[in-house]
């Protein structure tokens, strides 16, 4: 009941599905998007602004090595910003499918910077278990680690949470960076406290351990930017999307489903099976309903290619030609 008047509103309300609008929802979350890199790059610059301070107090060399993963995590989000400014562009005839994958070449530039972030940290904890150094100003440098593990974690959350809201991997990628260096924060913060105890040994060693915790950040990172390469999507889209195909009034059965991801905005070809004797304006017109359906019940699916086949009768192959074509 509750669904059939959804429809009943969805029908009287005013509302459209032409191209402008499957744009202006694209731009939508490239707004978004573009938004919350601003505010987390001014979030970690300030962050790195106060441990530069410290540093130049402290002679921390830990310390000096946070700063520079926060500098380096706030510029990340130049080629994410470029990405998603591409991504506002129009379609061209050479771009027939615009220019949303920018967001995937951002991602992979994220994760190398990611894997730069592991290298660093690695080898300024080795190198400090071989040359040992004394920390002036413990606390200070205590204190700019907690504001370096907080503002990170904040900047994380902010870029993963919007990220999946619009479906950029890029972004949530982004966020799991800033992620990786909150945790290196952490190892300035639990080595300041060693060496305040008399441990000088504790910051390199704690640094090894955030190394390793960078690594699984890596993985998932990298994992996520290459399921969007390779056109992965959940298959509960899949069979979501099925499942509303089928509620479509005069779909004899769901062929191929084949979604991908271009940009934050999926996009789905499908083939749909209907009477083999319905007229050609008949046919049409439950082909534009499956695609309303699909538009409405699919989350940030912004357009929907819809292959009518007619079912029956029985004794003949529409598909004949293309045999050979096809590759099984």
């Amino acid at each position: 009941m509750r669904r059939a008047l959804s429809r009943l509103w969805h029908a009287a309300a005013p509302h459209s599905h032409d191209s402008a609008d499957k744009t202006d929802a694209a731009l939508e979350g490239s707004s978004r998007g573009l938004r919350v890199l601003a505010v987390s790059f001014a979030v970690l610059m300030a962050t790195a602004a106060v441990q530069a301070v410290i540093v130049a107090m402290s002679g921390s060399v830990a310390l000096l090595g946070d700063t520079l993963h926060n500098v380096a995590d706030a510029l990340t989000a130049v080629p994410l910003a470029i990405a998603f400014s591409l991504g506002r562009r129009a379609a061209t005839r050479r771009f027939t499918y615009g220019y949303g994958r920018a967001e995937d070449l951002a991602g992979i530039a994220i994760v190398v910077v990611i894997a730069a972030s592991a290298a660093v940290a690695g080898y300024e904890a080795i190198r400090r278990l071989a040359e040992p150094q004394d920390l002036r100003a413990a606390g200070w440098v205590a204190a700019a680690g907690v504001a370096g593990f907080l503002g990170n974690e904040w900047v994380a959350r902010y870029r993963i949470k919007v990220g999946r809201e619009i479906g950029s991997a890029a972004l949530v990628a982004d966020g799991l960076h800033a992620r990786s260096d909150g945790f290196t924060s952490l190892a300035v913060l639990l080595g300041a406290g060693g060496s305040a105890l008399g441990f000088p040994i504790a910051d390199p060693v704690v640094g090894l351990l955030i190394t390793a915790a960078i690594c699984f950040v890596l993985r998932d990172a990298a994992r996520e930017i290459y399921h969007r390469l390779m056109d992965a999507v959940d298959p509960a889209l899949v069979d979501q999307a099925e499942a509303v195909l089928r509620t479509v009034e005069g779909v004899r059965e769901v062929g191929s489903v084949r979604m991908r991801w271009i940009g934050h905005a999926l996009h789905a070809e499908v083939d749909i099976l209907l009477d083999h004797d319905l007229t050609l304006v008949r046919a049409h017109a439950l082909a534009v309903e499956a695609e309303h359906r699909l538009i409405h019940d699919v989350p940030r699916l912004r357009a929907a290619t819809v292959h009518t086949d007619p079912h029956g009768p029985a004794d003949v192959d529409h598909h004949a030609p293309l045999h050979t074509h096809r590759i099984t």
